[in-house]
């Protein structure tokens, strides 16, 4: 099941108990036989944007408290079980640790930059702000204010409003988390 098809399937059914409602009350409510909103809420069905629209036009919802990522009261990322969303050989790797989050302030990765590796990043926009914790090594964060040596166990700010660079120097991985948040 792919996460659109998942998203509907968990929202449409903790909408539908949230209300009370049965099967039989919704399929009554929105015009959509009882058998497609089961296959839907269990994930079987691939429905159209006309079934969608019947949906949320009969349960008066917005489109998107159907299609968003459900809440969860928690949620474990893996690192062997995540693809680094970008990778140089013999450089560096980022990891996305949230990918499947929607409509959210902060953003969370992982990166591994090898020894004499550098990661280059542009501006993440006005009003951004980057916290980046070093767990493994000692990195260097290059900004237009100077640069900033981070080493295992600190922990650095910085407006990301701004290009760039992390750098290790050093001869073995730095391993460090980044928190991006707007503001």
């Amino acid at each position: 099941m792919d996460y659109l098809s998942h998203n509907i399937a968990v929202n449409l059914k903790r909408i539908r108990t949230s209300k009370g409602m049965s099967l039989d009350v919704v399929a009554e409510q929105t015009g959509v036989s009882k058998s497609m909103l089961a296959q839907i809420e269990r994930g079987t069905a691939n429905p159209s944007i006309g079934v969608l629209g019947k949906i949320v036009s009969g349960l008066r919802l917005d489109f998107n408290e159907l299609i968003q990522t459900p809440p969860l009261d928690s949620y474990l990322v893996r690192t062997e079980e995540t693809p680094p969303i970008k990778e140089v050989p013999g450089q560096y790797r980022v990891w996305n640790c949230f990918p499947i989050e929607d409509n959210h302030m902060v953003e969370i990765y992982r990166i591994d930059i090898e020894p004499d590796g550098i990661y280059a990043s542009g501006s993440h926009g006005e009003r951004t702000r980057e916290y980046l914790a070093v767990m493994e090594g000692e990195l260097t964060v290059e900004l237009k204010d100077g640069e900033h040596i981070v080493t295992a166990a600190d922990v650095f700010r910085f407006e990301s409003d701004q290009f760039h660079r992390y750098i290790n120097n050093g001869d073995q991985k730095v391993r460090f988390m980044t928190f991006f948040v707007a503001y």
